[in-house]
């Protein structure tokens, strides 16, 4: 984290997500607030509080891939919610503090792959030590006073630990003691009840015997069953509780999407009764409490919250004053241009064209799209935008499968396995798309016609 400054993390993003220069600042300095808070004096560090962020603009021009990749690029536990399934506590549906709790697993799960690695070659030795248990079984104890039987018994292990480790065995078959998978019991549902579900389901995984049955395995299934065992049998549980509370309440990251589907004058009966409700269970959660998981209670007064949402019948100044000001921070994103839709097809590491040439590859198929091919997606892509419902980069996933359809459907026939689209191919692939528009208005796709 030293060495991520705000230039740095941007430089990142930058590999992803094209434009969106201050949202792409805005996430940066936040995400360094976290470590330079971390080298302030104790009595100091536990009063700086994370500057919240509300993302404003239109579906599909980054806001949710910026934070995703964020979290990816600085290794904190990251969860994605919508703010308009949950509901006010007293009705039917998530109540805001689930939120927490789904964070804390998503900490735990990143804390338990960091012990499989540590213990993950330790794993392996005793894996070996028990296939070679099943395979020459110890038939007794061993003699102090014969030592030529013990060497004899030794020579043996030996033998088969050889050929086990140079894949000799792979497809013998041995009897293992395999756990039967649980079924998880239910005692609640989504009732405002949530957290006792939590404890109830905890107590019922301590006290429900593991039940166990023989089972044939060849020797390459036998060594993944008994490594997960092993693994689970070494790695710290404690040490696995303690670090997820702490990598959730200092690193965690939660992107509140659709946050302004939960705007709006408080209603009094429909769909929206509970929005301000909503609202108002947001609030504490946002400023700092206490919310009890499984793995023990979790402050969020550290947590990041980037909120985002399109505001096209509302505004951020409509939701309540006091959550408002936990999110001083407000950053616009802009609609994409012709020229946004050119780069992100080809300058991302992991670009839609990169993804289709890619794919293709695996059949021994190069694909190729001239530059002229380029211009012409992007534009029409942009102007189906903006003639009909704007969704952002998302429209070119759309135009890209179109083209690319009868291309991938023939690639295993191609004679040359070589297929390069020009911008006379992509406007001819495109133009059905005009008629289905015109004979099926509830597709509601328009595609301009340009002449090759």
């Amino acid at each position: 984290m030293a060495e991520m400054t705000p230039k740095r993390i941007v430089e990142e993003l930058d590999r992803y997500i094209v434009g969106q220069d201050a949202a792409k600042r805005a996430v940066a300095v936040a995400i360094r607030n976290r470590w330079r808070r971390q080298q302030l004096p104790p009595e100091m560090r536990k009063d700086v509080t994370p500057k919240n962020i509300i993302l404003i603009g239109p579906t599909g021009v980054g806001k949710t891939e910026i934070a995703r990749r964020l979290a990816q690029l600085v290794g904190a536990p990251f969860l994605k919610v919508e703010a308009s399934k949950y509901t006010e506590v007293g009705y039917h549906g998530r109540d805001v503090e689930s939120m927490i709790r789904d964070l804390s697993e998503i900490a735990a799960g990143m804390v338990r792959a960091e012990q499989r690695q540590r213990v993950e070659t330790q794993a392996r030795e005793r894996v070996t030590e028990r296939l070679v248990d099943l395979l020459v079984p110890r038939g007794g104890t061993w003699e102090p006073d014969d030592s030529d039987e013990n060497d004899r018994r030794q020579r043996t292990r030996d033998k088969w630990k050889a050929r086990l480790e140079a894949g000799e065995l792979e497809d013998k078959m041995v009897e293992l003691s395999v756990e039967q998978k649980q079924v998880p019991v239910q005692i609640f549902s989504n009732l405002g009840m949530e957290q006792m579900d939590v404890d109830f389901q905890s107590m019922f995984e301590r006290i429900m015997p593991k039940q166990s049955a023989p089972k044939q395995v060849p020797i390459k299934e036998a060594r993944r069953i008994l490594l997960e065992q092993e693994t689970e049998a070494l790695i710290d549980r404690q040490a696995v509780t303690e670090r997820a509370v702490e990598l959730a309440e200092n690193q965690g990251i939660i992107f509140l999407d659709e946050i302004d589907k939960i705007c709006g004058a408080e209603a009094t009966f429909g769909p929206d009764v509970s929005r301000q409700g909503v609202q108002r269970d947001l609030l504490p959660v946002v400023e700092g409490t206490t919310v009890n998981t499984r793995y023990g209670p979790v402050r969020t007064d550290h947590i990041l919250f980037i909120a985002a949402g399109a505001f096209h019948s509302s505004r951020p100044t409509d939701l309540m004053p006091e959550l408002q000001g936990r999110f001083p921070i407000r950053v616009e994103l802009t609609d994409l241009r012709r020229e946004d839709f050119v780069r992100i097809l080809t300058e991302p590491k992991h670009s839609l064209i990169r993804q289709y040439t890619a794919l293709l590859a695996t059949e021994g198929v190069t694909l190729e799209f001239t530059p002229e091919a380029i211009e012409a997606l992007a534009e029409i892509a942009f102007e189906a935008n903006r003639e009909t419902q704007n969704i952002g980069a998302r429209r070119l996933h759309t135009v890209l499968e179109r083209v690319v359809q009868q291309v991938s459907f023939e690639a295993s026939d191609l004679p040359d396995k070589r297929a390069v689209l020009d911008a006379a191919y992509v406007r001819e692939q495109l133009a059905s798309m005009i008629d289905e528009e015109l004979h099926h208005p509830r597709m509601g796709f328009y595609v301009p016609h340009r002449p090759a």
